[in-house]
């Protein structure tokens, strides 16, 4: 699994790479009301806005970590927001991206990088 400083984790998964937030994302966002997924086929570059996640504290935006395209999309996490706060690491995934280059994921931070960096 690798991290994003936007508080994303990546992991590979056969030829996709599937894309939630992090714990910590969570625990600062409080309890998720709606969750906003991409459509499936579209495409997206780094750094575009892709998903609308609201809370009872704020609303923000995720963004793409790579360039590539929207395979799939976990649904589950719309009819059931609260998901992403009861298991961001595990069920509560966004979405699940096909990419050019799968070692483009190596460019992010590994678990004990992350915690340093939200430490």
């Amino acid at each position: 699994m690798k991290f994003t400083e936007d508080h994303e984790w990546l992991r590979i998964d056969n030829d996709h790479v599937v894309v939630g937030i992090t714990e910590h994302a969570s625990a600062q966002l409080g309890d998720v009301v709606f969750v906003e997924l991409p459509e499936v086929g579209t495409q997206v570059a780094a750094g575009d806005e892709i998903v609308v996640i609201e809370s009872v504290k704020a609303a923000s935006d995720i963004t793409a970590p790579l360039d590539g395209e929207i395979v799939e999309v976990n649904n589950a996490i719309v009819d059931e927001p609260g998901k992403v706060n009861d298991d961001p690491l595990g069920e509560a995934w966004f979405f699940k991206m096909k990419v050019a280059d799968l070692d483009e994921i190596d460019k992010f931070m590994d678990e004990d990088a992350y915690k340093e960096f939200v430490g």
